[in-house]
């Protein structure tokens, strides 16, 4: 007889080392899952994960591993903070489409000034944007003691319906005859869509992830704020009695998470988007999740999950190109990472028994 006993205390070596179990069977199985579409599965492997990191167009692939890997990071350092205090926030997507609504539409106000000063002001709406919607869940659960997870989730098909209206009706570009969509940014606001370097589409997004991760370290490592964060995760009944406001903590949390992932909608529609259009929700807001988790939900470990995440990105898209796998495949191979996470973690928690009856 198989069982589970849980372990006194979580286990730290299988902590460690579920990240890596967890990406090499996924990489197993999606090359099983590769092989049943009658695709060579060490092909589609090297194409994904070698090719854009040391292949013959590197140069080019690294840079846009990194423009992919900036908005999760971004969103997934705001999630981040949320579980560890059992805020869940699972509607970030939500947030950073109406982030990239609201920094669009601030910016396209001044159409067609062009003036450095524009940037900045699309960036503070477009953290608005974030924030505004994760506090409509945030004072809801404080207030009515709603679900987070649920208003949350449902106020992203709401946002998919406001981007929706946006592009076809009030932001759209009204000297595009029959395409929905708003101005293309970048074309008439210089400062939209700077390139940090030259020829990789390196833009701000970039920077202000890694400004992110420094500075959700510092607070989860040496404030105050940090260590609530802490308290409130492990033992949400220790947090009260130690004084914690819980209900401060949870709009705090979702406003910061709601606030990256607002700034990530922001430079994604004046960056490789360039336009707030109908298919511009590309599911980072999601994808994130699995980065957070991935990344064991530390701040450093987000930015080796979220090059990773970024990774099967773009190596999915050379792979659907140059292989001809369907971009479901693609989706499904980086849904596989988060499932195979969920389950090696269960032995950090328990270890395997084999035998009659269950220890005490």
């Amino acid at each position: 007889m198989i069982h589970l006993e849980r372990r006194p205390t979580p286990s730290r070596a299988w902590g460690a080392a579920s990240p890596l179990l967890a990406v090499a069977l996924t990489m197993v199985a999606g090359g099983l899952m590769f092989a049943a579409l009658g695709k060579d599965p060490l092909e589609a492997l090297r194409t994904i994960f070698w090719d854009p990191v040391l292949g013959e167009f590197a140069w080019y692939f690294r840079g846009q591993i990194l423009v992919k890997a900036g908005p999760l990071i971004l969103i997934a350092v705001g999630l981040a903070l949320g579980f560890r205090a059992g805020v869940w926030n699972i509607g970030a997507e939500g947030q950073y489409i109406v982030g990239a609504i609201c920094g669009a539409a601030a910016g396209l106000v001044f159409y067609p000034t062009d003036s450095v000063r524009i940037f900045p002001f699309m960036v503070v709406f477009g953290a608005f944007g974030g924030i505004a919607w994760a506090m409509i869940p945030a004072l809801l659960k404080v207030r009515l003691g709603t679900n987070e997870i649920l208003v949350s989730l449902m106020l992203v098909y709401v946002a998919e319906n406001l981007l929706a209206s946006a592009a076809v009706n009030w932001l759209r570009n009204p000297d595009a005859v029959g395409f929905p969509g708003s101005r293309n940014l970048a074309r008439w606001d210089a400062s939209a869509n700077l390139e940090l370097i030259e020829g990789t589409g390196i833009h701000w997004g970039v920077v202000a992830a890694l400004i992110a991760v420094i500075f959700a370290h510092v607070m989860l490592t040496r404030h105050l704020m940090g260590f609530q964060v802490r308290l409130a995760g492990a033992s949400p009944r220790a947090a009260r009695f130690g004084g914690v406001n819980t209900g401060r903590l949870i709009v705090l949390c979702l406003g910061f998470s709601g606030m990256l992932a607002g700034m990530a909608g922001l430079f994604e529609v004046t960056g490789p988007a360039g336009q707030i259009s109908i298919d511009f929700a590309s599911g980072y807001g999601f994808t994130a999740i699995i980065v957070a988790f991935l990344g064991r939900l530390n701040p450093l470990g987000i930015v080796a999950a979220g090059l990773l995440m970024a990774l099967t990105y773009v190596g999915g898209e050379a792979a659907s190109a140059n292989l001809g796998l369907p971009s479901a495949a693609i989706s499904a191979f980086q849904g596989m990472l988060l499932f195979f996470l969920l389950a090696v973690d269960v032995l950090t928690n328990f270890r395997v028994r084999v035998g009659k009856g269950v220890a005490a």
